[in-house]
């Protein structure tokens, strides 16, 4: 973080400094939530929880070095207090994250947004731009109106990129977020059922999406926008930005493509880089068809920020998984391959994660563990059902549906004629992996994917685990 006193700090926050605070005190950073986290320097921000409050935390926060507490609690320790309750620690949070963007002139910032694959495009990305400078980037999916400012807070005087992932969970949501940090450069990876449920159909999330290229610069003043090209929802968005359009994809028009694409023996893509008439062959270590167009799409800011085909060639090869349970591929002993992607889950990257799964597993019998699908509305059950088709025609040998809303998964699997596997649904993580322990055989392909609220990573857990005590 790029040092302020308390004194700037409470002006910028509009909070007030308190108790033992002292107005001249320097605060370095970083600025955490965690009292865990805290170090000699840093700021404190107490925001209630589910199970704890953070004011309840403040004394140890200090003793841990923090320089003082931001918080609507009155406590002990140097304080800068804010009316309001956490509502208002969280608006401060973001009105100190938006002083320092606009003190970091020698950085790009660049957000990513989409239905699917934010995360794991913003940490391809940061791998691939910190060949070019030191970048900023957040841990996992921090991608809300607190974890936006807390990574914007980590960056000060010698931070070239912050790459930033932006989520919405309504319309406006994403536009806010923007004014916090106000990105160079956006990204718009695609437009598909996720949260239906919330906004109301496929329009509205477009509509929420593009909300960062209408945030973006004018094309004059540097603004780039990088849609994707496939998408059509995604691609209809050049209209609402005032940016420069920089399209990727694997059709014929986009400026920055794919070409040749193929899988190896464990799902990693490779293929042909081509842009502005140049071409280099990528070799992906990450696992998925999916993750072709979140390599051009990182490829794309690349190309903007300076870097050459080859070179952007390479760094893609080199940029490995960063974020848990995110197409995460474990090799057991006995042959058996545990592709664990349990971290979220909606219609589209389940179907690109069984499409991995045929991939990985040909000449192989495969396993689907799948939990349900959150947030669909009034369509969840005919996506399950599709998703249960999908598998069976695919050819898994076993079908585990975990959880009663998953259970349409199997039924629309059991509608499949042709298919001759198994379909169970199982009440929890522990039954789902002791139904596989029964039937995995050495050399088969397991498949774990769900919505973030059923847990699923603890069924590749518990099957890994099993095999540490053998």
């Amino acid at each position: 973080m790029i040092a302020l006193t308390l004194d700037r700090i409470a002006e910028i926050t509009q909070s007030r400094i308190y108790g033992s605070a002292q107005p001249s005190e320097l605060v370095t950073g970083p600025v955490v939530v965690d009292s865990r986290q805290v170090v000699p320097g840093g700021l404190f921000v107490a925001l209630g929880g589910e199970r704890s409050d953070g004011h309840d935390f403040a004394d140890a926060a200090v003793a841990a070095g923090a320089t003082a507490v931001l918080g609507s609690q009155p406590v002990a320790a140097p304080q800068l207090l804010v009316d309001g309750g956490d509502a208002e620690v969280v608006a401060a949070l973001g009105r100190l994250a938006r002083a320092v963007a606009r003190e970091l002139t020698g950085a790009d910032i660049v957000g990513v947004t989409g239905s699917s694959g934010k995360t794991t495009t913003k940490d391809m990305l940061a791998q691939v731009l910190d060949r070019l400078g030191p970048t900023i980037a957040p841990a996992g999916s921090y991608n809300n109106e607190i974890g936006h400012p807390l990574t914007v807070l980590r960056a000060d005087e010698d931070t070239r990129f912050v790459a930033l992932e932006v989520a919405a969970r309504g319309i406006g949501h994403i536009a806010h977020l923007c004014t916090i940090a106000p990105p160079r450069i956006g990204v718009v990876l695609n437009v598909g059922s996720a949260h239906v449920g919330e906004f109301g159909s496929r329009e509205a999330i477009a509509r929420a999406k593009g909300e960062l290229v209408e945030a973006l610069p004018d094309a004059g003043d540097g603004g780039v926008a990088v849609l994707n090209a496939d998408d059509d929802a995604v691609a209809a968005m050049a209209s609402r930005t005032r940016a420069r359009v920089v399209t990727f994809g694997r059709a014929e028009g986009a400026d920055v493509r794919a070409t040749d694409v193929t899988l190896d023996a464990v799902g990693r893509a490779r293929f042909t880089l081509e842009m502005a008439g140049h071409s280099a062959p990528v070799r992906l270590a990450l696992v998925g068809a999916h993750q072709v167009h979140n390599a051009l799409a990182v490829a794309t800011v690349a190309a903007e920020c300076g870097m050459a085909v080859e070179e952007i060639a390479a760094a893609l090869g080199e940029a490995g998984p960063v974020s848990r349970w995110r197409m995460e591929v474990t090799e057991l002993a006995d042959g058996v391959t545990i592709v664990n992607d349990a971290y979220n889950a909606n219609p589209e990257s389940t179907a690109a994660a069984l499409e991995t799964l045929r991939a990985i597993g040909e000449q192989r019998r495969c396993h689907a563990v799948l939990g349900h699908m959150a947030e669909l509305g009034e369509g969840a059950r005919a996506e399950h059902e599709r998703i249960g088709r999908l598998a069976a025609t695919n050819g898994v040998a076993t079908l585990l549906a975990v959880g009663d809303e998953a259970a349409p998964i199997v039924e629309g699997a059991n509608g499949v004629a042709a298919w001759r596997g198994e379909g169970l649904t199982v009440p929890d993580a522990t039954e789902a992996a002791a139904a596989l322990r029964e039937r995995v055989r050495p050399k088969d392909v397991v498949l774990v994917k769900g919505s973030r609220v059923a847990g699923l990573e603890q069924v590749a857990e518990q099957l890994i685990a099993v095999e540490g005590t053998q």
